[in-house]
C-alpha cells in the first residue's frame, strides 16, 4: 500500500502546478451519457451513481486515480494481533459534514449498520461482518465471521453519513428503490467530502461547490470550486458540447468519436483498460419464460441452448464494428485486474454457427424460439448497439430476438425485481477479487446475497464455497477455491460474456486527470493549469 505522506506530497505538488494556471475559483463542467440513480449512498450499487456520491460523501478508505487503496475518513486499519477476526480502524480527526457537525466514531458505526440494512445495495460487501463496536470517539471494530483478510478491499464504496441528520430526516433506512420509494437522503445529501451539493434536477444538471471546511485542504488539488454535472444520453450531442466548449470535461467519448476528440486543438483523449465487463444474462432457473413463444418449458434451462448462444455471438465483429477497437473480448464475467482471472478462462469461444445449431438442434430447439431482451441504453459503451448486433447473431441459430431498449433508470430494477428473462448487464469489481463477482451474481439470491443474480441459478454447493471464501485465511487455498467455483460458473455457462471495457475521458488540454480504472473521477485530484 502506499504510504499516506507519498500521496500528501503529490497532492500539494499537484495544488502548486494547479495554482500556476487555472484559478481556484474556476468552474468544472463535467458531462456523462447518464445520471447517477439517486443521492442516497446506500440505495444503489451502480457506477456512475458512486461517482456522483464520491465528490460529496467519503468511505473509510478509497482507490485513488491509480486504483490503490488508500486512507479518507480513515487514517489507519489492522487486523487485531489477539483476534485476527477484528479489523480496527483509526478515524480522522477534525472531520466535519457539510452542516458543520462533527464525524465520529457513531457515525462510522451508524454507517456500516445502514448498509446492512435490507433495501441496502450494499449489504453484500458485509456478509462476513458480525458485528460493528466503537471502542472511543474515533476508533471502531469491525469483527468478522472468521478472519476475513480482504475485508478492505470491500469498504472503497461504502460511504460515511451524519446518523443525526439521517434520523432527523426519517432516513434510517435506505431508500428502496427497487419499490420505487423517494427519501429525504435520495434527494438531499450531508456528507463529509471535498464537495457539497447546491442544487439538482436528475437527469438534467446537478451543481456542486468546494466545501470550504474540507479536511482535505492542502493535501489535494482541489482545483475546481464549483462542478456543473450534466447527464447527455445522445452520443452526438456530448462530442458537440465539448468541442464546442460548452463542457471541459465528457466520461464517455463515443468510440466513433475517438479521433475527432483527439485531433481537435486543445482537446485531448486519455486512455485506459476499465474494470468492468459486459455480459448478457439468462434466467435459466425459472420452469417456463413468459417472453419467449415456448409453452411449458424454458429453452435457457438447457444449457445446450446457453452453449450455442455463446458460440453464435461474434465477439471479434463486434470488437471491431461495434466497439471501433476499443474493447478486450472475452469469456469470462471477470476483467483481468481481478483475483481469479488467468488466460484460459479469458479465452473467447470460436465463433461458429454450424455448431451453435446442432446444439439447438440437439435441445430440440432446431426451429428456434423467440425472447425479448431487456438493455440499457444510457450506461455502458455503445451498449443499445451492441444489442442490436447480437440480435442479427442469434437471429441466424433461430433465437428472434425481441430488443427491449430503456434508459438505466428503467433498466435495471428489472434486473433487482427479477422481472426480466434475458438482459444485458455490465459489472465493474471494486474489491479486485472474484468473491465480489459470486457474492452479487453467483450465489442464489438470498436475503443478503445474490441481489443481481436473476439467472435463477442456485447450486448449494458453489454456494457454501462462496461463502467459505470469506473465512479462508490460507490465500493458495481460497485461491483453489476460487478456481473450482470459476470452473462450474464456465461449465455450466451461467452468463453470455461479451467484452471489457476501454474507457476514453476526452478534456480540455488544460485539465490532467488521469483515467482511473473504476471510471470514478475523484475530482479532488483533478488539475488545471
Amino acid at each position: 500500500m502506499k504510504s499516506f505522506n507519498h500521496i500528501l506530497g503529490a497532492g500539494v505538488l499537484a495544488a502548486s502546478v494547479a495554482m500556476s494556471g487555472f484559478a481556484s475559483a474556476d468552474t468544472l463542467r463535467w458531462a456523462r451519457s447518464g445520471d447517477s440513480l439517486t443521492l442516497d449512498p446506500h440505495a444503489q450499487n451502480e457506477g456512475p451513481t458512486h461517482a456522483l456520491a464520491h465528490q460529496i460523501y467519503e468511505p473509510l478508505l478509497h482507490r485513488d486515480m491509480d486504483g490503490q487503496i488508500t486512507p479518507a475518513l480513515a487514517t489507519n486499519w489492522k487486523a487485531l494481533d489477539d483476534n485476527p477476526n477484528v479489523w480496527r480502524f483509526t478515524l480522522r480527526k477534525g472531520v466535519t459534514f457539510h452542516d458543520g457537525a462533527e464525524f465520529n466514531a457513531d457515525d462510522a458505526v451508524y454507517s456500516f449498520k445502514r448498509a446492512m440494512m435490507p433495501t441496502s445495495a450494499m449489504k453484500e460487501l458485509l456478509t462476513s461482518v458480525k458485528e460493528i463496536r466503537k471502542v472511543d470517539d474515533h476508533t471502531i471494530d469491525m469483527e468478522t465471521n472468521g478472519a476475513n483478510p480482504l475485508l478492505i478491499n470491500n469498504l472503497t464504496n461504502l460511504f460515511m453519513m451524519d446518523s443525526g441528520w439521517t434520523e432527523a430526516n426519517d432516513a434510517s433506512a435506505p431508500q428502496d428503490v427497487a419499490a420505487g420509494e423517494t427519501t429525504f437522503a435520495s434527494q438531499n445529501t450531508n456528507g463529509t467530502g471535498a464537495y457539497m451539493l447546491v442544487s439538482r434536477v436528475p437527469d438534467q444538471k446537478t451543481v456542486l461547490k468546494a466545501n470550504p471546511s474540507y479536511w482535505g485542504k492542502g493535501q489535494f488539488p482541489l482545483a475546481a470550486s464549483e462542478i456543473v454535472y450534466t447527464p447527455i444520453q445522445s452520443a452526438a450531442t456530448r462530442v458537440a458540447a465539448l468541442l464546442s466548449g460548452e463542457v471541459d470535461f465528457i466520461q464517455d467519448v463515443p468510440v466513433q468519436d475517438l479521433g475527432r476528440v483527439a485531433g481537435e486543438d486543445g482537446l485531448k483523449v486519455v486512455t485506459a483498460a476499465q474494470n468492468r465487463v459486459i455480459f448478457f444474462g439468462m434466467n435459466s432457473g425459472k420452469a417456463d419464460l413468459e417472453t419467449d413463444n415456448v409453452d411449458g418449458k424454458n429453452p435457457f434451462a438447457d444449457v445446450r441452448v446457453r452453449r450455442a448462444m455463446n458460440i453464435a455471438i461474434n465477439r471479434d465483429a463486434i470488437k471491431k464494428v461495434v466497439m471501433r477497437d476499443q474493447s478486450s473480448p472475452t469469456n469470462v464475467i471477470m476483467p483481468p485486474f481481478v483475483n481469479g482471472w488467468n488466460e484460459s478462462l479469458d479465452q473467447i469461444p470460436a465463433y461458429d454457427v454450424a455448431a451453435a445449431k446442432a446444439l439447438m438442434a440437439d435441445a430440440g430447439y432446431g426451429d428456434g424460439f423467440s425472447i425479448t431482451l431487456n438493455c440499457p441504453n444510457d450506461r455502458y459503451i455503445n451498449d443499445e448497439a451492441i444489442c442490436q448486433a447480437a440480435v442479427g447473431m442469434l437471429g441466424q441459430i433461430g433465437v428472434k430476438v425481441n430488443l427491449d431498449a430503456k434508459p438505466k433508470a428503467q433498466h435495471f430494477p428489472l434486473i433487482k425485481n427479477k422481472t426480466t428473462e434475458f438482459y444485458m448487464l455490465g459489472w465493474g469489481v471494486p474489491t479486485f477479487d472474484s468473491h465480489y463477482i459470486f457474492n452479487f451474481l453467483v450465489h442464489e439470491t438470498t436475503e443478503n446475497r445474490g441481489s443481481w443474480n436473476n439467472t435463477g441459478y442456485a447450486n448449494a454447493d458453489v454456494n457454501a464455497k462462496i461463502v467459505a471464501l470469506e473465512s479462508e485465511t490460507d490465500l493458495a487455498k481460497r485461491d483453489g477455491i476460487i478456481g473450482e467455483i470459476w470452473a462450474q460458473v464456465q461449465e455450466d455457462q451461467l452468463y453470455l460474456p461479451i467484452h471489457n471495457q476501454v474507457l476514453n475521458w476526452g478534456m480540455k488540454n488544460g485539465i490532467q486527470f488521469d483515467v482511473q480504472p473504476e471510471d470514478q473521477p475523484h475530482f479532488k485530484y483533478l488539475v488545471m493549469n
